[in-house]
């Protein structure tokens, strides 16, 4: 049974990847002239991988809370691809602050710069944050939910890593509020490896975090809420809640 589940698991992960490939040249006409094709192109093909998900691999989704629709900086626990769909696909202008290096990926890249997706350099601290509030600021003007992962990379359900004051910067520089994101998706769509597992993977969006607290106090609050709430998703999967 779970050899089914993996032989599927990898016909998934390919079908997805390729459908990228349609996607972006049906879309491309539209999105060489307007960002508003360029959002179609990916929330297309983000709800047909969640359906997929759905259809083929038993493995549902569901989005708690009231996602934002205003200016706001969304900043979410980062689990796995999955967790990135499921944001987008909630909001209606989402763009992600970025690994530079995505730029030259395939469609990926050059769809994620035409929604207004920032990239970053992963440098020397300083330096980084510094170049972040820079290409923050530069692509202000193109409206949309700001969404950036305050651990700066996948963390697994029951691992535990820092939270980096980057969030805090943006939080400050841009003067918007903050939703935070819990999410229990790692259980279902692990960071690395091939299976993905039956199951209902939820994200979930909290109450905001007002404009204007100190960075300090900022982001204990942040990495409070999104920790409780997350480890509260895992454990209700698990049946423990």
């Amino acid at each position: 049974m779970m050899l089914f589940q993996w032989i599927k698991s990898l016909l998934f992960n390919g079908i997805i990847y390729l459908a990228m490939i349609p996607y972006g040249l049906f879309y491309f006409p539209w999105a060489l002239f307007s960002s508003e094709g360029a959002f179609a192109a990916c929330h297309g093909w983000a709800r047909f991988v969640l359906w997929l998900a759905r259809w083929m691999l038993g493995l549902k989704t569901e989005v708690r809370g009231t996602p934002p629709t205003g200016e706001v900086v969304v900043a979410a626990k980062h689990q796995s691809f999955l967790d990135v769909i499921l944001i987008f696909t909630a909001i209606p202008r989402g763009k992600f602050i970025m690994k530079k290096e995505l730029i030259w990926a395939p469609i990926i890249g050059q769809y994620g710069l035409r929604i207004g997706c920032v990239p970053v350099h992963r440098g020397k601290r300083g330096a980084a944050i510094r170049q972040m509030k820079k290409d923050v600021e530069a692509g202000r003007a193109q409206a949309g939910q700001l969404i950036i992962y305050p651990q700066g990379t996948r963390v697994g359900p029951d691992e535990e890593r820092p939270y980096k004051v980057g969030t805090g910067v943006l939080y400050e520089q841009l003067g918007q509020p903050c939703v935070p994101v819990a999410a229990n998706v790692g259980l279902y769509w692990p960071k690395r490896g091939v299976l993905r597992h039956p199951g209902t993977a939820i994200v979930e969006f909290l109450d905001p975090i007002p404009p204007g607290k100190p960075v300090r106090a900022f982001m204990a609050e942040l990495e409070e809420k999104i920790e409780t709430a997350s480890k509260a998703l895992v454990a209700e999967a698990r049946g423990q809640g």
